[in-house]
């Protein structure tokens, strides 16, 4: 939200209270609370009709400052607010004539007490990394015109703006389908189902990063606003309604470790199971489909040697006007027991779609509404709308029973034989005249209700599958969405553009703390052409989980061309060889909240000409896939310093600077960095095996006296053996614990 008319004059509709003069410190052994005066304190009578700001400074985790602003404390703070795991930290905490500190581990806050002077500043050593200063930190008041004889009345607004260097970019807040540097943006967190072509977005995350090592997120459920050298190009400015704003300035010192102190704040991605890696193909949306229909996707898929690990029932498994109702629609399914069982002796994992929405014409709907289970109006009526479903109500999480009932539905469809599901929209939740069953505001609910919906089926097959073993296809997602994975890019388009769109939309989800990430092969609306479906499917197959779906039509390749039926047995293959190493890359954004798909800046931070690259990302720390997006294969991609080696057909090139390539649909630039050991499975028909098993070893570039290490994980996630390979006079020398044999190659 803009307050401000350039840079000296206020919008004649706001009245605004900025922190001006810190005139008092207190300090206990957690917390520093600072009283700024929203005027200079020159005299006495100064303090006399004009507010403060309390300022309160602690710390969650180490190298976190948290920084809460209030101006009215007597306002209640409205539910939900986001769950956040903090450790107990010890802050130093010092003052002098001059300056008020707070330090947690490497970073603190440095208040000015000079009258007139107000200005935080966030330090690591000496270096300040950002602040916040003149008309920066203050509460806005939106007049709406009524006469008082105190103050104006309206509705209130709390806002800082912390301060950006020459040269700095911004990152992330959620997924976001326009350019990547969000930096001359407004973007305002508000989850809705826009597509991939809107400044819309499903997954609104108020957690930005920027590439000098920090990162911001914003403590608030709501419709938090952002103006990104915006309104003031100096700053990033963020603003919500209320009398209190919370806001984490976290230190990590490069992407990487800012991703780690955010997601062990907000909650670590869950470990997904390696079957969820290999290739998932859908009935797609509105197509007309039963049994003998999938039945013949399935043994097409296996006659053309093409592996495939998940089949997905999308809506039309139920009825139509049903959804949801749970149970299989019997016309067109008439044996669903039957039928999963088959399914699974062919090797399959087996999901079908649901949403948290309740047609008026399904039995559950009664049931719900005789019980209490689905969201109201504040007068006591069920909410209900047309759009979408007849007649359609929407289940109250808020309300424990409702959840267990909800739930109940999947314990039972996960006894048929149902492995996952796809928790398909959660956007549209409305906010005028609702009563939440627990009172929750209904403006910070619109954004929090994914949370509860994808916790509740995430929970209900962790229960039935066991840790590791539970996953989700979800669409929608706020802070802290990240530990129920996997999320897909919702509804793209069939069209080069638009993949290049759902990339940059990838790319803002892996700063926003979302490990592994996924989106619809040759887009979800109208067909694609087989050129656009190739280059799709290459991909699709380089990210961390890989679909076939789309609306109106089905998307298995040989409908497309026989060479789509190529490449997608070239890469799923590939994919599938590459487990023992994106396995570990899995491993480790459980454990540090490092995505599997990187943007270049997160890999390499000191690269300068990485931070606004969005055609290109490294795939885990080692492989760097730059997809092509033009019908002729022509693709320019930027390598980072020293001999970069294809991984299809090891070519070499040397890197620091741009190229042009040309690529038949056989083939993309999928690059291995240098220094680098890249396990390579024996088997390609399947991600879940023995990684051990025939392993090799493929050594790039290594130089002499230099040694790398690497770990293979067994499919739970464990360390199955670790091998450090060390390069001495041209020869590779090996040290494991393995017991079984291995293959080493040099490149």
């Amino acid at each position: 939200m803009k307050f401000t008319q350039g840079y000296w004059m206020i919008k004649e509709n706001f009245n605004m209270s900025y922190a001006t003069h810190a005139v008092r410190v207190n300090k206990t052994d957690k917390e520093m609370q600072v009283i700024s005066a929203c005027r200079p304190i020159t005299n006495r009578g100064a303090i006399l009709d004009g507010g403060t700001l309390t300022v309160t400074f602690s710390a969650p985790r180490e190298n976190i400052i948290r920084v809460k602003v209030t101006h009215f404390a007597g306002t209640k703070v409205k539910e939900p607010t986001f769950e956040t795991f903090t450790e107990d930290v010890t802050p130093v905490i010092s003052e002098d004539e001059n300056y008020a500190c707070f330090t947690s581990g490497e970073l603190t806050a440095r208040v000015t007490k000079a009258c007139g002077q107000w200005q935080v500043e966030y330090m690591v050593g000496d270096k300040v990394i950002t602040s916040t200063g003149w008309r920066g930190m203050g509460r806005a008041l939106a007049k709406d015109g009524t006469d008082c004889s105190l103050l104006p009345h309206g509705r209130s607004f709390m806002s800082d703006s912390l301060q950006l260097d020459v040269g700095e970019c911004v990152y992330g807040l959620g997924e976001r389908f326009g350019a990547y540097v969000k930096n001359g943006q407004t973007v305002d967190m508000w989850n809705a189902d826009g597509g991939t072509a809107s400044d819309l977005a499903y997954k609104n995350i108020p957690f930005y990063m920027t590439n000098r090592g920090y990162g911001v997120l914003v403590e608030d459920a709501g419709d938090v606003s952002f103006e990104v050298a915006s309104e003031k190009v100096e700053r990033v400015q963020f603003s919500h309604e209320g009398e209190t704003l919370i806001y984490d300035v976290i230190w990590g010192g490069d992407p990487k470790n800012t991703l780690d102190l955010y997601t062990a704040l907000t909650g670590r991605p869950a470990l997904l199971p390696p079957w969820s890696f290999g290739l998932w193909l859908s009935t797609s949306f509105t197509t007309n489909y039963d049994e003998e229909t999938t039945s013949s996707f399935i043994n097409g898929m296996a006659e053309r040697d093409i592996p495939l690990s998940v089949f997905h029932f999308d809506c039309y498994w139920m009825k139509g006007f049903n959804w949801c109702d749970f149970e299989w629609d019997k016309d067109v399914f008439p044996d669903p027991e039957g039928m999963l069982k088959r399914y699974h002796e062919k090797g399959l994992h087996l999901c079908c779609w649901i949403n948290p929405y309740i047609g008026q014409a399904s039995p559950l709907f009664w049931e719900g509404l005789e019980k209490g289970y689905l969201l109201k109006k504040t007068n006591g009526d069920v909410w209900q709308t047309d759009m979408w479903q007849a007649g359609m109500a929407i289940v109250d999480f808020t309300n424990p029973d409702a959840c267990k009932w909800y739930a109940s539905y999947l314990y039972k469809l996960m006894d048929m034989g149902i492995d996952c599901f796809k928790t398909d929209f959660g956007e549209r939740i409305p906010v005028r005249d609702i009563a939440w069953f627990d009172g929750s505001d209904p403006v910070k609910m619109h954004n929090y209700y994914t949370h509860l919906y994808n916790k509740v089926v995430f929970d209900v097959v962790k229960d039935v599958k066991g840790e590791g073993e539970a996953i989700l296809f979800a669409r929608s997602a706020t802070v802290g969405g990240q530990q129920f994975p996997v999320h897909w890019g919702g509804d793209n388009s069939a069209s080069y553009i638009s993949m290049a769109e759902t990339l940059r939309a990838g790319l803002s989800m892996s700063h926003s703390g979302f490990g592994f990430w996924s989106h619809d092969i040759s887009g979800f609306e109208s067909t694609a052409p087989a050129d656009v479906y190739k280059r799709w499917l290459q991909f699709g197959l380089m990210s961390s989980h890989s679909r076939l779906h789309g609306s109106t039509s089905y998307r298995v390749p040989w409908l497309f061309d026989e060479e789509s039926v190529d490449v997608c047995r070239k890469f799923t293959k590939l994919k599938c060889r590459m487990m023992p190493y994106l396995y570990q890359k899995a491993v480790e954004a459980h454990q540090y909240g490092w995505p599997m798909m990187r943007p270049m800046i997160v890999e390499f931070p000191d690269d300068p000409a990485c931070d606004t690259l969005d055609r290109q990302y490294m795939m885990g720390d080692a492989v760097l896939v730059a997809p092509i997006f033009r019908k002729d294969g022509q693709v320019q991609y930027y390598l980072p310093e020293g001999t970069w080696t294809s991984l299809l057909d090891n070519g070499q090139v040397e890197g620091g600077k741009w190229q042009t390539e040309i690529h038949d649909f056989m083939s993309m630039p999928l690059m291995v960095r240098p220094g680098t050991v890249l396990p390579l499975g024996a088997v390609d028909n399947r991600p879940d095996y023995d990684y051990l098993d025939g392993l090799e070893l493929h050594v790039y570039q290594l130089e002499d006296g230099e040694s790398q290490t690497v770990v293979i994980p067994d499919l739970k996630g464990n360390v199955a053996a670790t091998f450090t390979v060390t390069m001495v006079n041209g020869t590779a020398q090996v040290e494991t614990d393995s017991v079984k044999p291995y293959t080493v190659i040099l490149h």
